[in-house]
Parts: structure tokens; C-alpha cells; sequence
């Protein structure tokens, strides 16, 4: 009977714990802490990538040199999908929990999703010219790609229309939530419909198609913009919070914007 009641004691810890980073005045100096280790560990693994994929990876057997796109294309895409799947996480915890820094984390992700979303067509563009012979075609996996776009574009542009925080919230993750319906259908539309993209060169079911050191480039890549896309939030997150929490004592503490207030008053 002990031993259940310190195990409930320590699950309800871990839980109260968890929500204690809900509350932006507690996140706000984790994610000061965290972001720049994040984004030097993220340009590291970026000129690591980099490296291997252009300058040690040999050609390929028959795509040439123009397939070291996938070193760009293949992990901006995966983050595209995976940072609206994130919006879409965070857009449930606040409409179930109404946390107030689940709206905020949610803006902090969209502007980095829309960019990468848009490399991804952009470079898929450049990539599809060689192999295909033409830069756009109303493909199923470009055509959903695009609506993820329009996606992350509709988000921003409905949570900046809408001036009450509480109701742009709502409105956003309702959006976010609806829209990652479309995140399985890009993934998965080449093997529901017959496409010109190519199939996985990756799969967790299967074997790589590729050459393993071609393989370690992208993966380097991969987790690059992973943990750029997470610093970048982290950063962005602590400027909203700012933002919104303006009136409140505890900002009014933090050193930087005392500072900032000195500047302007000596000004």
C-alpha cells in the first residue's frame, strides 16, 4: 500500500512538473537557456551535412550530380510535415487544457514551417526540371505540399487578423488541428496514386535505398534542420511571450527589459 501511494505521489509530481512549464513566466528563461546551444549544435550538424553530402557522397549511378538536392529537399520536407503535426499537438493540449503558452508555441512554429514548406517546392522545382523535364506538374505529393503551404499561410494570416489573443488562439488551432489531416495524405501519396515523385528512399519498414554514406549526409541534414527548427521556436517563442505578457510584473523584472528601458529613457 506504501509503495502505490509513493508511486502516485511521484506520477502526480512528474505531472505538476510538466504543467509548471506550462505557464510562460517559467518558460521564458528555459527556452532562453536552451535555444543557442541549440542553434550552434544545429549549424554544426548543418556544415557536417553539408560536407558529406557535396563534397565525400560520390554521383549518382544515374541522376548525376543533381540529385545532391535530397540534401536540402528531403529534410525540409520531412520538417514541413512534422512542424505542422507539432501546431497541431500544441493546438489540442490548449483547446483541451487552455494553456496559455500553447497559442504562443503554436505562432512561434508556423513562420518556420511556411519557410520550410516552401524551400520544399522550391527545391523540388529545381530537382524536378532534370529528372522530369518540367519544373511543377499537378502532381499528388506537390499538389499536397502546396496546400500545406496555403495551410501554414492561412494560419498566420487568421491569427494576425484576429486582434482579441485568446480568440485568434482558438480560431488558429482549430485550423491547425483540421489542417493536419492533409500531413498523411502527403505522405503517403505515392502509393495511393500513381505520381511522377519518387517513392521513400528511407522507410522505418525498409532498408535504405541508398549508398550508407549518401544515407549519413541526409540523416546530418535531417537533424540539423530538426534542431534549427527548435531553436528557432525556442526564439521566437520568447519574443511572443514578451509580447503578450507585457503588463505583467514579471516581465517587467526581467533584466533585459530593464535594460531596454534605461536605453530609452537615457535616449
Amino acid at each position: 500500500m506504501q509503495r502505490l501511494c509513493a508511486w502516485r505521489w511521484n506520477e502526480r509530481d512528474r505531472t505538476l512538473r510538466l504543467f509548471h512549464y506550462a505557464a510562460p513566466q517559467h518558460f521564458y528563461p528555459l527556452a532562453g537557456r536552451l535555444w543557442p546551444w541549440l542553434a550552434v549544435l544545429a549549424s554544426a550538424l548543418a556544415l557536417a551535412g553539408l560536407w558529406v553530402g557535396f563534397m565525400v557522397a560520390p554521383s549518382d549511378a544515374q541522376q548525376g550530380q543533381a540529385y545532391r538536392i535530397i540534401y536540402i529537399h528531403v529534410p525540409v520536407s520531412w520538417m514541413a510535415m512534422i512542424i505542422y503535426l507539432a501546431m497541431a499537438f500544441w493546438s489540442v493540449l490548449g483547446l483541451v487544457f487552455n494553456t496559455r503558452l500553447s497559442g504562443l508555441m503554436t505562432r512561434a512554429l508556423a513562420p518556420t514551417g511556411a519557410m520550410l514548406a516552401f524551400l520544399s517546392l522550391w527545391t523540388g522545382a529545381l530537382w524536378g526540371k532534370p529528372m522530369w523535364g518540367t519544373y511543377w506538374v499537378w502532381d499528388a505529393r506537390l499538389t499536397s505540399m502546396l496546400i500545406l503551404l496555403f495551410l501554414y499561410l492561412g494560419y498566420i494570416a487568421l491569427t494576425s487578423a484576429i486582434e482579441d489573443p485568446r480568440r485568434s488562439d482558438r480560431a488558429g488551432a482549430l485550423v491547425a488541428v483540421v489542417g493536419a489531416v492533409n500531413v498523411p495524405i502527403i505522405y503517403f501519396s505515392v502509393q495511393w496514386w500513381n505520381t511522377l515523385h519518387q517513392g521513400a528512399s528511407v522507410s522505418f519498414t525498409q532498408s535504405p535505398r541508398m549508398a550508407s554514406i549518401m544515407l549519413t549526409g541526409m540523416l546530418l541534414m535531417s537533424f540539423a534542420v530538426w534542431i534549427y527548427a527548435v531553436a528557432i521556436a525556442l526564439w521566437r517563442v520568447r519574443s511572443l511571450i514578451l509580447e503578450r505578457e507585457s503588463h505583467a510584473a514579471w516581465v517587467q523584472q526581467l533584466p533585459e527589459v530593464q535594460a531596454h528601458r534605461a536605453l530609452r529613457g537615457a535616449a
